[in-house]
């Protein structure tokens, strides 16, 4: 059984409603009254909280990648400093510009092999596993300390 409701609605409104019943090749009536349906639909803030629920995973994911590699890149730049700063013995003063001709030569070559490698798609994160027990560790750690801003 159906009955009559009269609704006053903007014209863009209307306008909006008839492209979209005209696209789905149904009848205004019928866009009016699924909208109102979704509207009055019991599960619908549970719908709504499940969407949420499953972006902020998402973008909790992606945060914990990005951490990761993050630490991966300081870890693997301080490793790097301490080993140069560790193996290299101080120049004296007459070889310092031979040995700042090299560096820059060794610098070009450097972004060169930078630019390929990065046109290419590769990149240094992908060499490293992505389950290594120690900083999933770490990870679990941190999260535990965290105060809770819920």
């Amino acid at each position: 059984m159906r009955d009559r409701l009269n609704v006053s609605l903007p014209v863009a409104m209307i306008s909006q409603i008839g492209d979209l019943a005209a696209r789905r090749k149904v009848t205004r009536s019928a866009v009016v009254e699924a909208a109102v349906a979704s509207l009055l639909s019991p599960d619908s803030a549970e719908k709504t909280e499940a969407a949420l629920t499953r972006r902020l995973d998402r973008l909790t994911r992606q945060m914990q990648r990005q951490e990761r590699d993050l630490m991966i890149a300081l870890e693997t730049h301080a490793l790097f400093i301490r080993f140069w700063l560790g193996q290299m013995p101080p120049l004296p003063a007459e070889a310092q510009a031979a040995a700042n001709a090299l560096g820059q030569e060794r610098f070009a070559r450097f972004l060169d092999t930078l630019g390929r490698r990065l046109s290419q798609g590769k990149s240094f994160r992908d060499d490293i596993p992505l389950d290594i027990p120690a900083m999933r560790q770490r990870s679990a750690d941190r999260t535990d300390d965290a105060p809770d801003r819920s």
